[in-house]
C-alpha cells in the first residue's frame, strides 16, 4: 500500500499573493472594527476570500468593487485604503494573467 506524500516543493503563484493581500486587509478592518461598525465590509471581504471567488476571479472583481464602495461610505483609515489598493493591484494582475492564458493555480 502506498501513502500520499506531501510535496517538497511549491510554486508560488499570483493567487498566494492575492490571498495575502486579502488577509492583510481583513486584519486591518478587524482592528478598526473596534471603533467603527465594519461588519458589512468584513462580510464582503470574507466573500472575496471564499473558494467560490478564488475559482471565479470575475466574481471576486465584482465583490471588490462593492468593498471599495462600502469602505468609502464608512470613511475608513488610510491604512485600509492602502490595503484595498494593494488587493486591487494584485487582483487586476491576476485577471491580466488569466486573459493572457496563463494558469494561475
Amino acid at each position: 500500500m502506498t501513502f500520499y506524500q506531501e510535496p517538497t516543493y511549491y510554486e508560488k503563484t499570483i493567487l498566494s499573493d492575492l490571498q495575502g493581500a486579502w488577509e492583510v486587509l481583513r486584519d486591518q478592518v478587524i482592528k478598526e472594527h473596534a471603533n467603527k461598525d465594519c461588519s458589512r465590509l468584513l462580510l464582503h471581504i470574507n466573500e472575496a476570500m471564499s473558494w467560490e471567488s478564488v475559482r471565479n476571479l470575475n466574481h471576486m472583481k465584482n465583490t471588490f468593487v462593492l468593498i471599495q464602495s462600502i469602505a468609502q461610505q464608512l470613511n475608513v483609515s488610510d491604512e485600509i485604503i492602502e490595503s484595498i489598493e494593494e488587493a486591487r493591484d494584485i487582483l487586476y494582475e491576476a485577471l491580466t494573467e488569466v486573459e493572457h492564458g496563463k494558469t494561475i493555480n
